[in-house]
């Protein structure tokens, strides 16, 4: 039977109930038909099946899960996954190739319909019952169409129609899990937290692996007073990023809480360190994670919306967000911003291309920037980056090998350095650059890049600088000072020979910057050119044309550089950790994108000024060609950097680092982590 959340009226939960019955009696009938098309009628008999199966998993979410033990739970978790789970994803209908050999190039479609259906599951954990509704009569509607002949044309429109009409619910849901704070579904799985009992972990619905069972486990090991030191880091260095910030906390008493499954004990305790500060928690479903079953699905599928984007719904989608966050315009004010724990350790991800998959066209590609740039405007009028912050830290999880508890334990040691001391180095950096007009960097070892990276002029050196001295607050761990770089005068060859952004391998990857703008591009991951063009602009330009370089960077914290060189993990460091073990270059936004006239200041007293470049700054003038929303960072590691000097104006050079260590006077430390190493 059908699960009705608290937020549904009774007599809204009667025609659910009754709309859902009506629906599951006819799917139930399905498996048994003779259809007109073979094939298509095997695919609609394994969703009913399936679907099926998801109205026994209502039941037993509705009268068992409470009371039900370990193993019956995990036997469920398993079941609903199992179909795209390793080598079972090959002979899925969730996997485009298989669905186009199978039923031509109409299996496209149905593939996309099929990942769709497959979204019943968080629906039913969540008790979104009119999701679930709505997803069986989608269902139902497509099968008689294609009883009835209908033209593949006829059923995209079905789809089409699916996604447009409900765009009220769908917008109303986001907004609503964005903001605010009455949901308690998450929050009781996470109170629910008992050391030596597993069963709170399938209580989301997401799939559970042993990672997640290993890493309960090895924090339920920790002392009390070891999890209150971890979560007070990432909790008092959210409220210092407003702090050195600037920024009020009046009026905000709610943040986002985003974190892994397995990580409840520690969760729990940094909600109830900001609740002693104030703060209540929003936990919302596309903000948890676990392991993925199969990343290779989630990639296939993720341009699945070109079936149905098109100008007209991205309008009518924008109006219904538009309303909902009118609707909770004071929630949205109270919101301060988001804490991410995340974790890092998992294996590299390189994706397969298939042809089969959905691709954007150009003309909706135009129209998925044109729904950034919409969809931001609209978030800056209800959430106004100018009056939030955030928090980030990150601990490895068991997936990155046999040493986890040692690297977890070597992490927490790098999110907790001393900040004043890396403070004081930092400095020493940032008064080195500002004397400069231009930084060159030179790679070595047979890293090709060479890359002059221009600098604002300071007006004022005695109260103004150009670099931000990165202290452990929202970008934990400490270990950086950085820039946004003036476009005009940066130019040259960005290389680096392996690299790892959003949990996919780039095999040298190689970018040539004009004037700040890639010019170039490419990658060696596929034989086919063709296909590594394909792949950066999907992946790394997010089908821009070009993006300007909008963050260039010194990582210091070598003790992070060591530990990663010591236990051969550099393929599974975060970037928030990566980007502090070598100069790092982001391309995309700045790092101030949205808050440039917000006055920042170094603890040192001096204003940062370069905050800007010349495309955010036509946000004065032509704001909707300012910001590509987006900020990918790419770090060389100190093993393939030959130098980076201070090109002063007069031509003379200051030398920071040279073959791989710092050699500018005051920041000689930094190398004691760096010796005896011997890289892998």
């Amino acid at each position: 039977m059908i699960l009705i959340g608290k937020r549904v009226e009774e007599e809204d939960a009667a025609l659910l109930r009754e709309r859902y019955v009506l629906s599951m009696e006819r799917i139930r009938q399905i498996p048994g038909e003779a259809g007109k098309n073979e094939k298509l009628q095997a695919y609609f008999s394994r969703t009913a099946r399936f679907l099926e199966m998801m109205d026994q998993l209502g039941d037993f979410l509705d009268q068992k899960e409470k009371e039900a033990s370990l193993g019956e739970l995990a036997e469920w978790n398993q079941k609903i996954y199992e179909e795209v789970a390793g080598d079972a994803y090959e002979t899925s209908y969730a996997n485009p190739a298989h669905a186009v050999a199978e039923l031509g190039e109409d299996g496209k479609l149905f593939c996309a319909l099929y990942a769709q259906v497959r979204q019943i599951i968080d629906a039913l954990y969540e008790r979104k019952a009119e999701e679930v509704v709505i997803t069986l009569e989608l269902f139902l509607e497509v099968y008689h169409l294609v009883q009835e002949e209908a033209s593949i044309q006829e059923i995209r429109q079905a789809i089409y129609w699916f996604h447009s009409d409900y765009s009220e619910l769908f917008a109303g849901n986001m907004v609503r899990e964005m903001v605010g704070t009455e949901d308690t579904f998450y929050r009781d799985i996470i109170e629910s937290w008992k050391e030596g009992d597993e069963r709170y972990l399938y209580r989301y619905g997401l799939y559970v692996s042993d990672t997640e069972r290993k890493m309960a486990r090895f924090l339920d090991t920790l002392s009390q007073e070891e999890i209150r030191a971890a979560a007070q880091t990432f909790a008092e260095g959210y409220i210092r990023g407003f702090q050195n910030a600037g920024k009020s906390l009046e009026g905000k008493d709610r943040f986002q809480m985003r974190y892994s499954v397995g990580c409840e004990r520690l969760i729990r305790e940094g909600i109830h360190i900001m609740e002693e500060k104030g703060f209540r928690p929003i936990l919302k479903r596309n903000t948890i994670q676990s392991t993925c079953p199969n990343r290779q699905y989630l990639y296939d599928h993720r341009f699945d919306k070109a079936i149905y984007l098109d100008r007209k719904y991205k309008e009518r989608r924008l109006k219904a967000i538009q309303q909902a966050f009118e609707q909770y315009k004071a929630e949205a004010a109270a919101y301060a911003g988001p804490i991410l724990v995340e974790t890092f350790g998992q294996e590299p991800f390189a994706p397969k291309a298939r042809e089969e998959a959905w691709k954007l066209s150009e003309k909706q590609q135009k129209i998925q920037l044109e729904w950034n740039q919409a969809l931001d405007q609209i978030m800056q009028e209800y959430v106004k980056t100018e009056t939030t912050s955030f928090s980030m830290i990150a601990f490895p999880t068991p997936q990155i090998g046999p040493d986890f508890e040692a690297i977890f334990r070597d992490t927490v040691k790098v999110n907790t350095l001393d900040n004043d001391e890396y403070g004081k180095i930092q400095q020493t950096l940032i008064d080195a650059l500002d004397q400069g007009e231009f930084v060159k960097i030179s790679g070595t070892a047979g890293n090709e890049t060479e890359l002059m990276v221009a600098l604002h002029q300071l007006k004022n050196p005695q109260k103004e600088t150009n670099f931000e001295n990165c202290l452990a607050d929202v970008n934990i761990p400490v270990g950086e000072v950085f820039t946004s770089p003036k476009l005009k005068g940066t130019n040259g060859v960005l290389h680096v020979s392996r690299v790892f952004l959003h949990g996919m391998e780039y095999r040298n990857l190689k970018l040539t910057l004009k004037d700040g703008m890639i010019a170039d591009y490419t990658c060696s991951n596929f034989e086919n050119p063709e296909q590594n063009k394909r792949f950066l602009e999907e992946n790394l330009l997010f089908h821009h044309e070009t993006l300007p370089l909008g963050e260039f960077a010194i990582g210091t914290n070598t003790t992070a550089y060591r530990m990663a060189v010591q236990y051969d993990i550099f393929d599974r460091l975060t970037i928030l950790i990566a980007e502090k073990t070598g100069p790092h270059f982001a391309v995309g936004d700045t790092c101030y994108s949205q808050s440039e006239d917000i006055p920042v200041y170094n603890p040192d007293g001096k204003e940062i000024v370069a905050r800007e470049n010349e495309w955010s700054a036509l946000r004065r003038t032509d704001p909707q060609k300012a910001y590509f929303f987006c900020h990918t960072d790419i770090t060389i590691p100190y093993e393939e950097l030959g130098s980076i000097c201070v090109i002063r104006r007069d031509g003379s050079q200051i030398p920071l680092i040279s073959g791989g260590r710092f050699v500018l006077p005051g920041t000689e430390k930094l190398n004691e982590a760096l010796e005896g190493l011997t890289e892998k």
